[in-house]
C-alpha cells in the first residue's frame, strides 16, 4: 500500500484539514481503497466525521471502525477509572482548545477529561474554578499515555500549574479532573517501577528481528522501553544440496544436533516441502540446544533426547559424551558459527557432518536511530545474544560512536563466548546471562538494575 503522511502535532501540521480531505477523495476518485488511519476514535475529536461528510459529498462509500479513544486508555494507563461507583457516575470529554480558545461552558460531570488541552491549562483552572469546583479538586495530566514514555503529574487546581512547570511536561498530554485521581494512588500498574523494574530504561535489542520477539516481550513486561535494532537477519542459502542430501538419508545419522530455532524452522520446511513428516526422526536420538529450540522441536511433535545445560559448544560436546553418543552426528546450524563443537565430537571418535540450513547477513536498518539516540544519552541498556550480533553492532553503529559513549550505557550479554567477543570490541559485558534462554536475559538485566 502506499503510505502518504497527514500527521498533525501541536503547531506543526504537515497538512491542513481541508488538505487531508482533499487527499481522501483524490485517493478514492482513482478507485483506490483507502484506509484513514487515527489514533483513539476517529469520532472522538479526530475530525472523522468531517471526512466522513465530505467523502458523502463526493458519493464516496465508507465505512467507519471505532477505536478506544485517549480519552479512556490513557487514564486507564495511569491507573485511573474515568468512573467508579462510590467516586464518580458520570464522565464528559472536553476539546481543550476550541476556535474560541479555552473552553468557557464546562459540562457537569463528575469526571472532566481535556484533550490538547496542556496549553490552555490556566484558563481551564480559571473556569474550573469559576464553576464552582472546589480548588482541592483532583488533577492529573498523562503525556504520551499507554506507552512506554507515559509521564503522569497530578496535584491540585492550586497546584498542578506549577508542578507542570517543574516537571517540564509538554505535549501531548491530557488531563483528567476529579475525585477518581486520587485512585491512582492505588491502582498505579503500567508506570510503577516495584511492578515493572525496567520502567524509565531504554533497551537496545540486536537480535534478528525474526527472533526478537520473545526478549522484545520479555524486557517490555518489566517495564523497559525497547529499540529494535537488528545486527542480524536470516537469510536462506543459495544452495540446500547438502541439506537435501541429509535429509534422504536421515536414517544412517544416530544423533542430529539442532542449534537453534531457525535450524528446526528450516529443517522442518525441507522436509515437509519433500514429503516427509516427523516419523522421519523416529531412529534419531535429537539435541535441542537451548529452550526456543526445544520449543520450536515441540510444536512439530518431536521431544528432545538431550537439552544440554548451557549452549556453548564445548559443554554441549562433553554432556553429549557424558550421554552416550557415538556413531554418525548430522549437525544442524547456521553457514557461519564456531567449529568446537564438531571438532570436539570428531575427536571423541564420532563422524560429524556439518549441514548449514540457513544464514545470518548484516541488518543496519536501526543503527542511525540508535546512533543518535546513544550520542544524546538516551540508551540505558544494549543487548548482544550472539558473537555476531556484537560484530555487527560495531560495525553498523561505528566503533567511535560506541568509544564517545560508552560510559552512558551498560551491556548484557547471554553465555561467556559472546561476553568475550563483547570484550574484545570495547563493550565489556556489565551482566552475562547464565542460561541460554531469553527470560534469563532480562532477568539478570533486572536484577542489575536495582
Amino acid at each position: 500500500a502506499e503510505q502518504i503522511y497527514v500527521g498533525k502535532a501541536a503547531g506543526r501540521h504537515s497538512m491542513t484539514q481541508d488538505e487531508i480531505n482533499e487527499v481522501l477523495s483524490d485517493q478514492a476518485l482513482k478507485g483506490r481503497s483507502v484506509c484513514r488511519l487515527k489514533g483513539g476514535d476517529p469520532f472522538v475529536f479526530g475530525r472523522g466525521g468531517e471526512e466522513a461528510l465530505h467523502c458523502l459529498a463526493h458519493q464516496i462509500p465508507f465505512e467507519i471502525i471505532p477505536g478506544i479513544t485517549s480519552a479512556v486508555a490513557a487514564p486507564a494507563y495511569a491507573g485511573i477509572p474515568v468512573t467508579h461507583r462510590e467516586v464518580a457516575t458520570s464522565f464528559a470529554v472536553v476539546t481543550g482548545h476550541t476556535k474560541e480558545g479555552a473552553p468557557a461552558n464546562l459540562p457537569k460531570a463528575d469526571t472532566l477529561i481535556f484533550l490538547m488541552g496542556i496549553k490552555a491549562l490556566p484558563e481551564i483552572v480559571d473556569s474550573l474554578l469559576k464553576d464552582g469546583r472546589a480548588p482541592t479538586t483532583p488533577v492529573a495530566l498523562i503525556r504520551w499515555g499507554t506507552t512506554t514514555d507515559q509521564q503522569v503529574v497530578t496535584g491540585d487546581l492550586t497546584n498542578i500549574e506549577n508542578r507542570i512547570a517543574a516537571a517540564k511536561l509538554t505535549t501531548p498530554a491530557l488531563i483528567v479532573v476529579g475525585e477518581v485521581v486520587n485512585l491512582r494512588e492505588k491502582l498505579q500498574w503500567f508506570d510503577d517501577s516495584a511492578q515493572r523494574p525496567l520502567w524509565g530504561k531504554t533497551v537496545v535489542v540486536t537480535r534478528a528481528r525474526e527472533q526478537a520477539s520473545s526478549l522484545v516481550s520479555e524486557l517490555s513486561n518489566l517495564g523497559a522501553k525497547v529499540i529494535q535494532c537488528p545486527t542480524i537477519c536470516i537469510a536462506p542459502l543459495d544452495n540446500y544440496d547438502a541439506l537435501l542430501n541429509a535429509i534422504d538419508n536421515i536414517a544412517s545419522y544416530n544423533w542430529i544436533i539442532f542449534t537453534s530455532t531457525n535450524g528446526v524452522d528450516a529443517f522442518w520446511q525441507h522436509i515437509s516441502q519433500h514429503g516427509y513428516d516427523a516419523r522421519l526422526l523416529a531412529n534419531t536420538k535429537i539435541v535441542a540446544i537451548g529452550p526456543a529450540t526445544e520449543k520450536a522441536l515441540a510444536m512439530r511433535g518431536l521431544k528432545a533426547d538431550l537439552i544440554p545445560a548451557t549452549s556453548i559448544s564445548e559443554s554441549v560436546a562433553d554432556e553429549m559424551i557424558q550421554n552416550g553418543a557415538a556413531g554418525k552426528v548430522l549437525l544442524v546450524r547456521a553457514l557461519q558459527g564456531r567449529e568446537v563443537l564438531q571438532e570436539k565430537l570428531t575427536a571423541a571418535g564420532m563422524q560429524v557432518d556439518l549441514v548449514p540450513c540457513y544464514q545470518t547477513v548484516a541488518d543496519n536498518s536501526g543503527a542511525e536511530e540508535v546512533r543518535e539516540l546513544l550520542k544524546e544519552g538516551k540508551i540505558d541498556w544494549v543487548t548482544f545474544t550472539s558473537s555476531s550480533t556484537v560484530k555487527n553492532f560495531v560495525d553498523a553503529v561505528g566503533m567511535e560512536t560506541i568509544s564517545a559513549t560508552r560510559e552512558s550505557f551498560q551491556v548484557a550479554c547471554i553465555g561467556p563466548i559472546t561476553a568475550q567477543t563483547a570484550e574484545e570490541n570495547n563493550l565489556t559485558a556489565d551482566v552475562t546471562a547464565n542460561g541460554s534462554g531469553t527470560k534469563e536475559l532480562a532477568e539478570a538485566i533486572c536484577e542489575a538494575a536495582k
